[in-house]
C-alpha cells in the first residue's frame, strides 16, 4: 500500500509544474494533498480529477487559501470533512477518509509564522485536535494522518535548529505538543521507523538559496497508530522535481487498503 502526502502551496499552481504526470506514473493507493488554495468550482478541470480515483476536497471560506484534498483509488465507506472545530472547519484543514479497517487523514496545521495571533489560533487546534486523535488512536483501526504539521520534532528535523528555536515550527511549546503525542497518546513517525538520517528535509524556504543548499525542515509527517508498525516498509521523499516548496514524502505498508 502507497501513501504519498504533499503541500501543493496552490494546486494549480503545482498542476502546471507537473504534479499530476508525477502522481500518475506513482501509481499510489490515497494522495493525500494540503493547501490547495483554490475552490471546488475552480476545480473542474478533469485533471483535478485523476482517472482511477475517487477524489474529495474540502476548501477553506476564504478563497485561494488553505484547502486539503485526498485521492483514493477505493471508495472510502465515509468521508469526513468537519470536526465542530472552528478553525478548522472554516479553513478546509481536516479531510478524513474511513475504510473498512484503515483511516487515512489530510491534515493541514497552520504555520503560526506570520504573527502572534495566528500562533495563538494554531496552539488552539493543536489543543482542539488532541481529543480527536485520541479517538482515533482508541479506534482500534490502522490509522494514517498525513500532514503538513508545520512543527519540527526534534534538532534533527531542521537544518539551522539552533537558530529557530524562537520560531513558529520549532517552538519548544509546538515541539512538546508534538512529543505529547508521539509519546503520550502513542502516534508514530512513519518515515524515522525506516529512515534515522539527518538532513531528511520535506520543505526549504524561498529565500537565500535554501533549496540549493539543502537548508531545510521536515514538517511533512505520516503519523500512524501502533498497529501499522510493522507494516511499514519504506519511506521516500522526492526531490527530482519540484512542484512546490514542499516535496513529495511516500510511505510504503504492507497490506491492502480495506
Amino acid at each position: 500500500m502507497k501513501v504519498i502526502t504533499l503541500n501543493a502551496n496552490g494546486i494549480r499552481s503545482a498542476a502546471k509544474k507537473g504534479v499530476f504526470d508525477w502522481l500518475s506514473r506513482e501509481k499510489a493507493d490515497v494522495v493525500c494533498i494540503q493547501e490547495t488554495k483554490a475552490q471546488r468550482d475552480q476545480l473542474d478541470d478533469e485533471i483535478f480529477h485523476p482517472q482511477g480515483y475517487h477524489c474529495f476536497y474540502h476548501d477553506a471560506e476564504k478563497k485561494g487559501y488553505s484547502g486539503t484534498a485526498l485521492y483514493s483509488k477505493r471508495a472510502p465507506e465515509q468521508v469526513t470533512t468537519k470536526l465542530g472545530i472552528d478553525l478548522s472547519d472554516r479553513e478546509g484543514r481536516w479531510l478524513q477518509a474511513d475504510y473498512q479497517d484503515w483511516t487515512v487523514v489530510s491534515l493541514y496545521m497552520p504555520s503560526g509564522s506570520s504573527g502572534e495571533e495566528r500562533l495563538m489560533l494554531k496552539l488552539q487546534l493543536m489543543a482542539d485536535l488532541e481529543p480527536v486523535l485520541q479517538s482515533l488512536m482508541n479506534s482500534g483501526r490502522y490509522v494514517v494522518v498525513c500532514a503538513d504539521w508545520n512543527i519540527c520534532h526534534k534538532e534533527i528535523d531542521l537544518k539551522n535548529w539552533k537558530a529557530n528555536q524562537k520560531n513558529s515550527g520549532f517552538l519548544p511549546v509546538e515541539r512538546e505538543w508534538l512529543d505529547r503525542m508521539l509519546t503520550e497518546q502513542g502516534w508514530i513517525d512513519s518515515f524515522r521507523v525506516v529512515n534515522q538520517s539527518p538532513e531528511q528535509y520535506t520543505w526549504w524556504s524561498n529565500r537565500g538559496q535554501a533549496w540549493a543548499k539543502n537548508v531545510g525542515w521536515r514538517l511533512d509527517y505520516q503519523l500512524v497508530t501502533p498497529n501499522v508498525k510493522k507494516k511499514i516498509k519504506h519511506a521516500d521523499i522526492y526531490k527530482d522535481e519540484r512542484f512546490s516548496d514542499h516535496a513529495p514524502h511516500t510511505m510504503h505498508y504492507t497490506g491492502k487498503l480495506v
